[in-house]
């Protein structure tokens, strides 16, 4: 202990120094201890309390994330700032992708209120928004995390959350099994990642992906056991991107989940995690004697049989929400493109792509709801004849859904060539045909996609139903929600700029 001593001046004075590099993090850890004391004193009574607590928080939030921006220029640190003992590496792709997250949350915030079914628990919603907070905090970590040790803990961090969110409606067999499967999955992933990161420290002795000593160290062992060692984290974190083949879990969940739950996990988690997988892979790609194992090439191959399962897989769903959960793994498949690319263009692409992609999917689920609110119709066979009946409604799913598609000219169509832009450009650099491969099997995917997309208009226009709807519940909440966020696509489609400018 007496040894420590003359160590800790230095390690306070370090500490002291990373606080104005996690300001964001402070404010959400004080947010979640606000919100959960409002919930305690307040009871049931406080629900509407702990949500303005929230959203104006991640408001708050949101205004710290563009002063970070500005503390890396300030401090001449544009390629990025290691702080907590190099646990975290604060860069402007992170502060981009967190500034996304939070935005996305507060959407979010916004609508968990609005679902019949999940506004209808006992208990009230007080406690989904402590875990809300919580889990953003978490999501902000994720962008962040460099040491293998912090990944590990801001991923468990955000699956903690992720669970209970999921079990937090059970009043049905479904629902409790959804959760259930959740859990055992991601535990199971979870003790993967971990075994993954401790054979890589055994070859290595260290967890601090950035010094350079990780990659010398892994040089020296056996490709074939470093590679099964990166493969095992990879498991991890594709848990949350859910790409084939650890997407099994996410139909059910997503459909036993209450709406807003999923679009949270079909979202937020997967953004962040795209967040982490670019800081984990950064100082491999760069490190200029790695040829132990071949990312590039890893993940074009899992881009794409992960978008062949996902949008074939997508076609044959009659419930709503499981056909936008198989939907959900097509997107991860695509995003991978811009994974293997991996570059300046290549980021800003992603972060563009996964932010119209997170606004138009919030859309979809929003009005999944709203027609389960005012119709009790889940699956394809209930939208006969509603879109007469509802028609603002109705256009304005045919608008996120062209977007979710990738046709002008919404922001979905935008995000998609810029992804494939990217692509193309490194494709002409060095001819890789799994590159070339991938950008093929993302085009043919995408008129796969319209498929199965356009069913739902097609019942809302084209067929006709004799149950005549009575609904007591016009949900006009959702409505302006919709609209609003049909209007960001069709803005962001046509005036990209208002986004890239800032990536």
């Amino acid at each position: 202990m007496h040894d420590l001593l003359p160590f800790l001046p230095g390690s306070i004075n370090k500490v002291l120094e990373s606080i104005p590099y996690f300001m964001p993090e402070i404010l959400l850890a004080m947010v979640f201890v606000v919100v959960l004391i409002t919930d305690l004193l307040f009871g049931r009574e406080s629900e509407k309390l702990c949500r303005i607590i929230a959203c104006a928080s991640i408001l708050m939030v949101i205004r710290q994330d563009y002063q970070q921006n500005a503390l890396l220029l300030s401090a001449l640190q544009a390629n990025g700032h290691f702080f907590f003992t190099d646990m975290l590496l604060l860069t402007h792709t992170a502060v981009n992708f967190k500034l996304i997250i939070d935005a996305l949350a507060f959407v979010l915030l916004l609508y968990f209120g609005w679902d019949n079914h999940l506004g209808a628990h006992p208990k009230g919603l007080s406690d989904l928004y402590t875990i809300v907070i919580g889990s953003v905090f978490g999501l902000h970590l994720m962008a962040m995390a460099v040491n293998l040790l912090s990944i590990y803990l801001s991923i468990e961090m955000v699956s903690i959350a992720s669970y209970l969110m999921v079990t937090y409606r059970s009043e049905s067999a479904f629902s409790t099994e959804a959760g259930l499967k959740y859990v055992l999955f991601g535990a199971a992933s979870s003790a993967i990642m971990l075994y993954g990161i401790s054979l890589l420290y055994a070859f290595t002795g260290t967890l601090n992906s950035y010094a350079g000593i990780l990659q010398i160290g892994l040089t020296h062992v056996n490709s074939v056991a470093a590679s099964f060692a990166l493969v095992l984290v990879f498991i991890g974190i594709g848990f949350k991107l859910s790409f084939v083949p650890v997407h099994f879990w996410v139909p059910d969940v997503y459909q036993g989940a209450s709406t807003p739950v999923t679009a949270w996990l079909s979202t937020l988690p997967k953004i962040a995690a795209f967040a982490l997988l670019v800081n984990f892979l950064r100082p491999f790609i760069y490190f200029p004697y790695w040829t132990a194992f071949d990312f590039r090439l890893f993940f074009a191959v899992i881009g794409i049989i992960t978008m062949i399962a996902g949008n074939f897989a997508a076609v044959l769903q009659k419930n709503i929400k499981r056909m936008l959960a198989y939907s959900s793994i097509g997107h991860t498949g695509f995003a991978l493109m811009a994974i293997v690319t991996f570059g300046t263009a290549a980021f800003s692409a992603l972060t563009y792509y996964l932010a119209v992609y997170g606004l138009a999917n919030i859309g979809a689920l929003a009005l999944a709801t709203y027609f389960t609110n005012v119709a009790a119709a889940e699956d394809i066979e209930g939208y006969k004849g509603l879109g007469y009946k509802y028609p603002v409604a109705s256009v304005c799913f045919v608008i996120v859904l062209v977007s979710l598609t990738g046709l002008p000219v919404t922001a979905g169509f935008t995000g998609k060539l810029l992804v494939f832009s990217s692509a193309y450009g490194f494709y002409q650099q060095n001819h890789n045909i799994m590159l070339l491969l991938l950008m093929i099997t993302g085009a043919l995917t995408t008129v796969v996609s319209l498929f199965y997309y356009i069913k739902i208009p097609r019942y809302l226009f084209l067929k006709r139903s004799d149950t005549v709807v009575n609904p007591d519940i016009k949900s006009y909440n959702i409505i302006i929600l919709s609209i609003t966020i049909c209007f960001l696509i069709i803005l962001l489609g046509i005036f990209p700029n208002f986004l890239l400018n800032y990536l």
